[in-house]
């Protein structure tokens, strides 16, 4: 099903507030808000033409940027983490965990024992590369750790 394109501008004009300022709590009903549409409407229409509801697609740009600041500056893990939008150390690094598979601090180290050859590299592509994946929900990806599996359950179809 196609979306309405003036629709697509709307919910183009939320993401790219979150972009923006993705440091700040952005509630649905307040990206709705920027949208112009109800709250529901704009949760289901956000999904629907990106592909991960807005709060995953939120928690992608934050984890990007903690990485970024993981690599690129010598600001406190705390630091990062409250400057990323996270109101607890603990939170983010649990998360951080989840999504990554590494802890803040193990990111950090690798990123200094790495050659720097990235340099050469645009920063678009570079920031492409570290993207966090997210189809799999953070509490799926929990529950699947406390199973002992990596793996998304697989359901045959007959």
């Amino acid at each position: 099903m196609d979306q309405d394109p003036d629709l697509l501008r709307r919910l183009l004009r939320a993401k790219d507030r979150m972009d923006a300022a993705s440091h700040e709590a952005w509630p649905v009903g307040r990206l709705a808000q920027v949208s112009g549409v109800s709250q529901a409407h704009f949760a289901r229409s956000f999904k629907q033409a990106f592909g991960i509801p807005p709060h995953r697609y939120l928690l992608t740009r934050r984890i990007e940027r903690a990485m970024a600041l993981l690599r690129d500056t010598d600001l406190s893990i705390t630091a990062i983490a409250f400057d990323t939008g996270w109101s607890s150390l603990g939170t983010f690094g649990r998360t951080f965990h989840d999504v990554t598979g590494d802890s803040p601090s193990a990111v950090r180290a690798r990123a200094r024992q790495a050659p720097h050859e990235l340099a050469r590299v645009p920063a678009c592509i570079v920031s492409a590369a570290h993207r966090p994946g997210l189809t799999t929900a953070v509490s799926e990806k929990r529950r699947q750790a406390g199973s002992g599996t990596n793996e998304p359950e697989q359901q045959e179809i007959p």
